[in-house]
């Protein structure tokens, strides 16, 4: 729900996928269209509530958006530092 929350402040798509039947730990990863994905979450299989891992995610994003490749995020700085 924390990734999808994030998704949608940075009007991001959004896709979940499943590998196994049994409990995994989470990735998050930002991808931007064909460049290779960034990791910029892992749960490491211990279990936080929503908005532990949406400031994580937040975080993250915020840092990502002073790289030059992702000038789309340093659009959307100000969305994303608004919700401290």
């Amino acid at each position: 729900m924390a990734a999808e929350k994030m998704a949608k402040l940075l009007n991001a798509g959004f896709e979940i996928k499943r590998f196994g039947k049994r409990f995994t730990p989470i990735y998050v990863y930002y991808k931007n269209g064909d460049e290779e994905p960034i990791p910029i979450y892992c749960s490491n299989g211990q279990e936080s509530d929503m908005q532990e891992i949406y400031v994580a995610l937040r975080n993250m994003m915020f840092v990502l958006s002073f790289h030059p490749k992702h000038s789309a995020l340093r659009q959307a700085r100000r969305e994303i530092i608004q919700f401290s």
